[in-house]
Order: structure tokens, then C-alpha cells, then sequence
């Protein structure tokens, strides 16, 4: 099968979808890998580490997703990638269709592409593994942002993660309790913060209690509990999420209001649409805006701040259902890995992960 791998074109997008370790593994089962020009060249991989396991790179965005029959990406495309896409092609990455222009799942349907996004591809054991490869990085990441953006320096509230002797550390809260949630806990426990964990899903707590292994406390999302905690916090998390779907907005205004001022808010579920009603997108470049005297923090991309280690995790997560998909045909592959069936968002014309039948927005 031809796979092609174009660059990423949206503003401070390091990543890529695969590492020369992930397409050696494609080649070597005899399928041809076409490479855009300097598309891992952000991430720290330059076109000759491609060639060296055998990729062949191409010189335009226009021929990067003419030449494969399985175009792979990162971030969702944007209108001008995808007027280079034709019929029949499978296209893969964290397409988050449900939180996106309605008009985007219009061309795929137009141009008769399979679309699978990465974020719904599910095992029946709930699990969804690329998704999980990523979410569990950008919570590890955690430590850095809400460490830097407590600094006086950044406009925060001058406090410290881990405290002294002499002084209590930051009180972080973490709405939800998955992938992400839980290794933002694990990683600010790990730095002396006082972690509070909240979700409305009693399993999901319970697992996070077991990992926290006493270093946080956990607590159900009811509005009184939420109340509590916006009070008293340093900085909130938003790690709400909801599968295909926009997330619940927990952090209404008025809630906001009641955060003192300069508490920071990560809102991680902006990718989804976001969880707090004073949310907007902004960019690694430009990360942070003030509202209702909080420093928001709505970075959809946060792992690209680490973008050879994240392309790294995500290659390795997807590469088996790539491989599956190459050697196996679309139709094989579903049937050896029936995630993949659940990850399928448009195709044949047609919308059909239930999420997106109606108007995502």
C-alpha cells in the first residue's frame, strides 16, 4: 500500500505522525512510504533519517497527499488539506470532528474518504490507546505549565508546587479522573503539590485513588464539592471528557468569579470544545489571556511542545493498526482489530460514529 505522511501546517504544530522507527516498520513489511519535505524536521527528525529505513520524499503538500492510498496526520486537517484529498483514501490522526466546522465532514463525505480518528478508535474494555498515548504524555506535562504560570513573573499567584518547610504547597484541582487526570495527579503529587481529584464516575475515581496511593484526595463532582474547590485553589484543571462529543461546561462565569485572582486554569479539554464558558483556543506562541481575573491556559496541542517525544509515543501506539490497515486491506484490519471499526468517523459518503450524525456543534 502507498502511505503518505504530509507536513503539519497548523500554527506551532511540532508534531508529526510518524517517527523513522514507525515507517522502517511499514517498509520492511513491503509497503511504500512517501514523506513530505521537512515534515519531521520540527519534531528532530530530518529527511535523511526517513530515507535512511527507506522512505521516499516528496517535494509538495499537493503530491504528500496525492501519493497514498492511507494519508496519515496528527492535528485534523484543515479546508486546504483536505481539498487535496480524492476519492477512496483512508485518512487517520486526532480528527476531533465533533468539536470541529460541520462544513469539514461535508468534504470528506464530498470526496468519499474514510476518516478515522484516532481519539474514537475504542476497545471494548473502554480503552482507547492512541488517544491514551498522548493523553497520558500531556498530563505528565502538567508539573511544567501549571508550575511556570503559578510564577509571579508570569502574572500567576507567586506560589510555589511543592511549597517549603515553612510554607503549604499549591492546592491543584483536577476535574476528571482519566487518562489524563490521573497522570496530572501522579505528576503533581510527584512534585509535592496537594492534588484534589474530581469526576462523576465512582470507577474512575476509584482507580485514581488506588494510583494516588494516598499522595491526593478524591472526591465526587457533585456542584456543592466543585463550589469548594474553585475557592480555594491555585490552579484548576479542566480534564473533562467526553468521547466524540463537546464536554459539559463545569466552570461557568459566575464560577469563575469565584476563583481568587490570578488562579490559572488549563482548560485540556479545548481540543473537545473546552468545559469552562470563558474558554477559547490560543496557541503555544500566545497561551495565556486573563478573564474574570484567571489566567486561562486552552492550548489544544499541549504534548507539541514536546514534539519528538510525543511523535515518538504516538507512532508507536498507532503504527500496529497502520500496519494492520496496509498489509490487511481497510475491511481485514477492522476485522483483526474491531476498535478500529469504532474509530471510523465518515465513509462512503456517509456519517457513521453515531456522535457526528447530528450537528457536532
Amino acid at each position: 500500500m502507498d502511505i503518505s505522511m504530509p507536513c503539519e501546517r497548523r500554527p506551532d504544530e511540532f508534531r508529526v505522525a510518524l517517527a523513522p522507527s514507525g515507517v522502517e516498520t511499514l517498509v520492511k513489511a513491503g509497503h511504500r512510504v512517501y514523506i513530505e519535505r521537512d515534515a519531521g524536521k520540527n519534531a528532530g527528525f530530518p529527511d535523511e533519517e526517513y530515507r535512511a529505513v527507506g522512505a521516499r520524499i516528496v517535494y509538495s503538500q499537493e503530491e504528500a497527499f496525492a501519493r497514498g492510498q492511507l494519508v496519515v496526520k496528527v492535528a485534523r486537517p484543515t479546508v486546504e488539506d483536505l481539498r487535496f484529498l480524492h476519492d477512496d483514501q483512508i485518512l487517520v490522526g486526532f480528527l476531533h470532528l465533533a468539536a470541529g466546522r460541520r462544513d469539514k465532514i461535508e468534504m470528506l463525505r464530498k470526496y468519499n474518504v474514510c476518516a478515522i480518528g484516532w481519539e474514537t478508535v475504542e476497545r471494548v474494555d473502554g480503552v482507547r490507546p492512541v488517544l491514551q498515548s498522548i493523553s497520558s504524555l500531556a498530563g505528565r506535562l502538567m508539573p511544567q505549565i501549571v508550575g511556570r504560570y503559578l510564577q509571579s513573573n508570569e502574572g500567576g499567584r507567586g506560589v510555589m508546587l511543592s511549597g517549603t518547610f515553612t510554607v503549604p504547597p499549591a492546592e491543584v484541582v483536577i476535574l476528571g479522573a482519566g487518562s489524563f487526570g490521573t497522570e496530572a495527579a501522579l505528576a503533581l503529587a510527584g512534585n509535592r503539590a496537594s492534588i484534589y481529584v474530581l469526576d462523576v464516575n465512582p470507577a474512575a475515581l476509584e482507580r485514581c485513588h488506588r494510583r494516588l496511593d494516598g499522595r491526593g484526595i478524591t472526591m465526587a463532582a457533585t456542584e456543592r464539592n466543585l463550589r469548594k474547590v474553585v475557592g480555594f485553589a491555585d490552579a484548576i484543571i479542566g480534564a473533562v471528557y467526553v468521547p466524540s462529543q463537546r464536554p459539559p461546561t463545569l466552570l461557568t462565569r459566575e464560577l469563575m468569579g469565584l476563583m481568587r485572582p490570578r488562579t490559572l486554569f488549563v482548560d485540556a479539554s479545548i481540543d473537545q470544545g473546552g468545559c469552562a464558558e470563558t474558554s477559547r483556543p490560543t496557541s503555544l506562541s500566545q497561551p495565556t489571556y486573563v478573564e474574570e481575573g484567571v489566567i486561562h491556559y486552552c492550548v489544544p496541542n499541549i504534548t507539541s511542545m514536546v514534539g519528538r517525544t510525543a511523535t515518538h509515543a504516538l507512532s508507536y501506539a498507532s503504527t500496529p493498526y497502520l500496519l494492520a490497515i496496509a498489509d490487511l486491506g481497510l475491511d481485514g484490519a477492522l476485522a483483526a482489530y474491531p476498535e478500529l471499526a469504532r474509530g471510523i468517523n465518515v465513509r462512503d459518503g456517509e456519517v457513521v460514529h453515531a456522535a457526528l450524525v447530528g450537528d457536532p456543534r
